[in-house]
């Protein structure tokens, strides 16, 4: 199936619930079909080779029928061409997790000699320590947004943020960053925002990243990862993607693709609930700062006077886990888990402290919701008033 965005512009809702699945009346199809097959038969060995000598060279998403599962599948090339019309890009490529897909992005730039990273903090946590560790040959510069052009070089392949930022839900300017990045491509990680949100190209912004075990899958059920980009750099992709082995499995695509389709509903109504939680919590005596975006979302970051750890142990409604963007509300202590990876002065730098707890609301009633946080903040509260001994 074709995976680029060629069609007609359409609300995002309608793109939601229909890109990727045009071709399915005409196939006597409702539902989309999951494909599992790991490869494929082919009695035109000569054909064959030809296609792959084409891919080696172009890297372009092959046509006619799939040839083995790493380097194109039916389903989940479905779910990239939906991705790439709500993001607006020319193509999309899917990975097997976020980090899989920032790794490929990262590898296809070194591999025209430029390793050099432009990053802004905060980022997630793997994300830092994946920069900062120079695991896969890179070389980082942290700055704040307005130093981006000053730490441009030569040999500069990328500038990277996140916006909202993961956990702090800091905001930047897309369109100021872009225009400091220059040439150099912009990558945004679009995780927390989704483009119900923001559409980081419509900026300036060259690369979108996603963890789409977020809120692209919904439901907490699926691992996954995906850059849209123009389809030069998707090309280069695809070709990391394919020696490296980073692939989605086709039953993700296929919870991905049917993920989608309710994606701006589960957002406008968990970002709603969201709002009013942080109203709520911005006025209670027992928070001391509240973290809520100006563009929205359904994150919410917070941090208490008392014992964070006792509001995570304190909730019965909200699940207290890593990672965000499911049905469910989850709560989680960046120090601890989601950014514990990442040096404590630099976490403290970017304004992740000690205290702050990170909230991914979802589709729960609100009064629910905040009863439960009522009731485990009382617990945080208690754990800091001095015990007195009785008489």
């Amino acid at each position: 199936m074709d995976t680029t965005a060629s069609a007609p512009t359409r609300a995002l809702a309608t793109e939601a619930v229909h890109a990727g699945r045009e071709d399915l009346a005409d196939l006597g199809l409702h539902a989309v079909p999951l494909d599992l097959s790991t490869t494929y038969p082919s009695r035109d060995s000569r054909a064959e080779a030809a296609r792959l000598d084409d891919f080696a060279v172009t890297g372009a998403a092959l046509t006619g029928p799939p040839v083995y599962s790493r380097l194109d599948n039916p389903t989940v090339a479905r779910f990239e061409t939906a991705l790439a019309r709500l993001e607006g890009a020319e193509a999309a490529v899917a990975f097997a997790s976020g980090m899989a897909a920032l790794t490929a992005t990262l590898l296809a730039r070194a591999s025209m000699g430029l390793r050099h990273v432009v990053a802004v903090r905060p980022l997630y946590g793997c994300s830092d320590h994946l920069l900062t560790g120079g695991l896969i040959g890179t070389e980082v510069t942290w700055t704040d947004p307005a130093g981006i052009a000053d730490a441009i070089r030569p040999d500069t392949g990328l500038v990277i943020v996140e916006t909202p930022a993961n956990p702090t839900l800091a905001e930047v300017d897309l369109r100021a960053v872009a225009h400091s990045c220059g040439e150099v491509p912009l990558v945004v990680d679009n995780t927390f925002a989704t483009p119900v949100l923001q559409r980081p190209l419509e900026s300036g912004a060259r690369i979108v990243l996603h963890s789409a075990t977020k809120y692209l899958g919904g439901h907490g059920d699926v691992l996954g990862g995906v850059i849209a980009c123009d389809e030069e750099f998707a090309r280069v992709l695809r070709k990391v993607r394919f020696a490296t082995g980073g692939v989605l499995h086709p039953l993700a695509g296929y919870l991905l693709l049917r993920g989608l389709s309710t994606l701006p509903v589960r957002v406008k109504s968990a970002s709603a609930t969201a709002a009013a939680l942080a109203g709520r919590l911005a006025a209670d005596p027992r928070v001391a700062k509240v973290h809520y975006p100006r563009i929205g979302g359904a994150m919410v970051a917070f941090e208490v006077l008392g014992d964070p750890h006792e509001v995570i142990a304190g909730v019965r409604l909200i699940t207290p886990a890593v990672s965000l963007g499911s049905v469910d509300t989850l709560i989680q202590h960046p120090a601890s888990i989601s950014h514990r990876i990442v040096d404590e002065g630099d976490r403290h730098s970017a304004g992740v402290s000690d205290k702050l707890l990170r909230l991914s609301v979802g589709l729960e009633d609100v009064e629910d919701l905040w009863e439960d946080l009522d009731i485990a903040l009382s617990a945080a509260e208690r754990s800091r008033r001095p015990v007195t001994a009785s008489r």
